[in-house]
């Protein structure tokens, strides 16, 4: 065939096939009755059941919207809003919004308020000492001379009527000496009704009632009426059971009338002066039962009851000292002691209660953070009252079973800050202006407090939620190479960890010296690599 003849019979097949294509176009027209289910139409019944799109709200939580998608001034992307979503609901002026995984992130934990009764120990410090009820001194009541020591050493155990010292005294040998002639004069004068034998009487007396007011005991006395004979020295006796706790004595010494030559402490009970705070004053009451431990027995502790409160306060201390008694048997406690006290008190009424960690005190003001929904806090001032170890009462601002924040919530205080800032745009646009970069920073800060390493894993605690990881330098935070243990934010990031795992993961700083892994993602592949999993 001629090339010319070829050239036209293709052509004309172009020419049909494209009149075929139209042909059929028309019929397509013509007749746009349904079909059977086509993708198309799949597609566009999917296109009509998607939320529709309100609007971008700011990824902070600030009080700002777009029509359109934007960044933030710190380059976060605007969140995407739809209808029925949630958190399409505006938040109040009051409020703070943080995003689910930031709260995650950022370790808030919540806790709720609960109608408890509060139950508190009070600690004071103290010191041991005698029973001054059990204490006595040994003072001759008239002058002479320490003859003879029998207890020559301070701290010696005694038992009472043992000999403490022998003493000579001029006078007590006249008054003896008085007394026995005044005795047998009365006895010669016997039957005898006459003056003489009267004022012979008063003589016996006179001399008799000057030995016992110096303390001569009755058995000294008879000894004397039975022998007739006068005694150079006199012994004194321990008037009790104890330990010498001080001895003035020395043999051979001259003593005055009332000077104290021995004291003698019975240390079978003793007391701890303990010296309570101004503010834990009113929680103490007479006849509370009270524990007591001493540095020398760590292992033991001593019971004992209060027995009195001082009327005085320690204005250098703000203290009142306490009185305590307790048994000392074994004679475990001794004077000059150092104690530590424990009592048990118990608050009013059941009240509703938070954890102490939960107040934000600025010394004006409490603030308890709420959290209304996930994500939503509300900060709420609160009026506090009665304190235990753990918890406090609230007395108006929260109710029970609301959710407080006991963990990050000064992070949330700080976005709380920033909302307040912003919210003087009104009345100063231009002034709050200048405020607002600052805040912006400072959150930023806190939002990116994350740290970043890699390491491999040492050992995991599925119990506990901690891992052992040695990891490499941390620049953010300027740590060298090192071994630590880390706390898991949630127990899903243990999942697929073993020993030996090489791993890269982002950690903040909960709490003082609280580390905790956010997120963790294997470097090498295999069964572990694919068990674990990034988390938030």
């Amino acid at each position: 065939m001629k090339p010319g003849a070829a050239m036209a019979v293709g052509l004309l097949a172009l020419a049909g096939a494209v009149a075929a294509g139209y042909g059929w176009g028309r019929f397509g027209q013509a007749n746009p009755g349904p079909s059977p289910a086509t993708p198309m139409t799949s597609a566009s019944e999917s296109m009509a059941k998607k939320p529709k799109l309100l609007y971008y709200r700011n990824p902070m939580g600030l009080p700002d919207t777009s029509p359109v998608p934007k960044k933030d001034p710190m380059g976060m992307d605007y969140i995407a809003v739809y209808e029925g979503d949630a958190s399409d609901e505006p938040a109040a002026a009051n409020q703070v919004r943080i995003s689910t995984d930031k709260v995650q992130k950022l370790g808030v934990r919540t806790e709720a308020a609960q109608v408890r009764s509060l139950a508190r120990t009070v600690r004071a410090a103290g010191r041991v000492e005698p029973d001054e009820r059990r204490i006595v001194m040994v003072a001759p009541k008239f002058e002479g001379y320490v003859e003879r020591l029998h207890v020559n050493v301070t701290g010696q155990p005694v038992t009472k009527g043992q000999p403490l010292f022998e003493v000579y005294s001029p006078e007590l040998v006249s008054v003896q000496r008085e007394y026995v002639i005044a005795v047998q004069g009365a006895a010669a004068l016997k039957g005898a009704d006459s003056p003489a034998q009267l004022g012979m009487g008063r003589l016996v007396e006179s001399s008799l009632q000057r030995l016992k007011n110096w303390d001569i005991s009755e058995e000294q006395i008879k000894t004397l009426m039975a022998s007739g004979e006068v005694k150079r020295t006199m012994t004194f006796r321990s008037p009790v059971s104890g330990i010498v706790t001080e001895k003035k004595a020395l043999q051979g010494m001259r003593f005055m009338p009332g000077e104290a030559l021995f004291q003698v402490s019975d240390l079978s009970a003793v007391w701890v002066i303990a010296d309570v705070f101004e503010q834990d004053l009113g929680l103490i009451k007479t006849g509370a039962k009270v524990q007591l431990s001493v540095q020398a027995y760590p292992d033991k502790t001593f019971s004992g009851r209060i027995t009195y409160v001082y009327p005085t306060l320690k204005s250098e201390t703000r203290t009142v000292p306490v009185r305590v008694e307790l048994p000392n048997p074994g004679g475990l406690l001794k004077p000059g002691m150092f104690a530590q006290m424990e009592v048990q008190v118990t608050g009013k009424a059941l009240g509703v209660t938070v954890p102490l960690s939960a107040v934000m005190d600025s010394g004006t003001r409490q603030i308890v953070l709420v959290q209304l929904k996930e994500g939503r806090f509300e900060p709420r001032e609160v009026r506090l009252g009665a304190r235990s170890d753990s918890h406090v009462e609230v007395l108006s601002g929260v109710r029970e079973g609301e959710q407080v924040v006991v963990a990050a919530n000064f992070l949330i205080d700080a976005e709380s800050n920033l909302k307040a800032a912003i919210g003087g745009f009104g009345s100063a646009s231009n002034g709050a202006l200048a405020h607002v970069k600052p805040a912006q920073d400072a959150i930023k800060s806190v939002v990116n407090a994350g740290h970043q390493a890699h390491g491999t894993v040492d050992s995991v605690d599925a119990g506990t939620g901690t891992i052992s990881v040695s990891h490499g330098p941390v620049a953010s935070l300027q740590w060298p190479a090192m071994t630590m243990e880390f706390k898991m934010a949630n127990a899903a990031l243990l999942k697929g960890l073993q020993p030996g795992l090489r791993i890269d993961f982002e950690f903040v700083e909960r709490a003082a010296g609280e580390w905790v892994i956010t997120s963790v993602r294997p470097l090498v592949a295999g069964p572990a690599a694919s068990a674990a999993h990034t988390g938030h």
